[in-house]
């Protein structure tokens, strides 16, 4: 895509907690663009660093090195009166639909909170745009007045998507948004953050961890291990020549409906265990884990380099997997 199409653009993005025994590194130099109107998928098993690093996009975590470029400007997170702008622009869905619901509010009320803030619209027209949101996320203008304990999870959820869009942001931040919801019910979801994204002409940074939901939301996917990007293409491109030995382990975990493929289908099993990320060793971080392993993995830290066009990977030896 063209520069022009570059939404937000991470540069060098560092995100380090101070812990009892040192520094853990959750996020760890990450270097990505997302483009207009793109669903940016972010994989990787717990602990890696993706919810993190969505934090960070936000804004809620100050970054501890790197720059967070919005539309062609930079965004100063440190600096309040710039990072309440860049609210505006950029919200989040979270992860817990029971937990990220204030209990003592109306469901109206949560949803107008951000145009209160952002001081949108009179209070008449607030509350037109609290019904129509309601509506617009598949609830009733009823439900304006109820509580969140009155509401499943999938409904929750639904209010959730409904307090992210009222101040009509540009980005969502989605954030593991249906693995707390029932099977049933997170397609249900998928398909309406996917139809409003259309409508609204939203952006997206999708994180999750199951790789069947991402491959069908995203356009692009990037794979997370221990706070590092280690793979990054368009999602076709990814499940068709995955090149870095973790996103394979990945892949081989997901299950095909065909009984018969999956009987034939090769599981790659990761042997060892996750490095702690506060002492993380010298070189590639799946150096310890992984079968292709040499001692220049073990030694030099691998860059992240584009190896098929759009298609980049960190790894010493990834041409024997073209």
């Amino acid at each position: 895509m063209a520069e022009h199409d570059v939404l937000i653009s991470l540069e060098g993005i560092c995100k380090y907690f101070r812990v009892t025994g040192g520094t853990l590194k959750a996020v760890d130099n990450i270097t990505l663009d997302i483009h207009r109107g793109e669903t940016f998928g972010l994989v990787g098993e717990s602990g890696c660093g993706k919810s993190t690093l969505g934090r960070v996009v936000m804004g809620i975590y100050t970054p501890t090195a790197g720059s967070l470029t919005y539309d062609g400007q930079q965004v100063d997170i440190h600096d309040a009166r710039d990072r309440f702008a860049y609210a505006k622009k950029a919200q989040i869905i979270f992860q817990d639909p029971y937990a990220s619901l204030d209990p003592r509010m109306t469901v109206g009320s949560i949803i107008e909170e951000g145009m209160i803030i952002h001081k949108m619209y009179d209070p008449q027209k607030r509350q037109e745009r609290v019904i129509e949101l309601l509506e617009l996320v598949g609830l009733n203008r009823e439900h304006a007045n109820r509580f969140p304990h009155e509401f499943s999870g999938g409904q929750r959820q639904r209010i959730g998507i409904a307090r992210a869009l009222a101040i009509e942001p540009e980005f969502i931040v989605c954030d593991e948004p249906i693995s707390a919801l029932d099977v049933s019910i997170q397609s249900q979801i998928i398909n309406l953050l996917h139809d409003l994204q259309q409508k609204l002409h939203l952006t997206y940074l999708f994180i999750a961890h199951d790789l069947n939901i991402v491959k069908y939301i995203s356009d692009r996917i990037g794979v997370m291990y221990l706070g590092n990007l280690v793979e990054l293409a368009s999602s076709d491109e990814l499940y068709a020549h995955t090149l870095h030995p973790y996103s394979q382990a990945l892949l081989s975990a997901v299950p095909i409906p065909d009984p018969s493929q999956e009987a034939q289908k090769k599981r790659m099993i990761i042997k060892g265990d996750v490095p702690s990320p506060i002492n993380t060793p010298p070189g590639c971080n799946f150096a310890g884990r992984c079968p292709m392993a040499q001692d220049i993995c073990r030694r030099d830290d691998p860059q992240l380099r584009e190896l098929r066009p759009g298609h980049l990977v960190s790894c010493h030896f990834a041409e024997r997997n073209l």
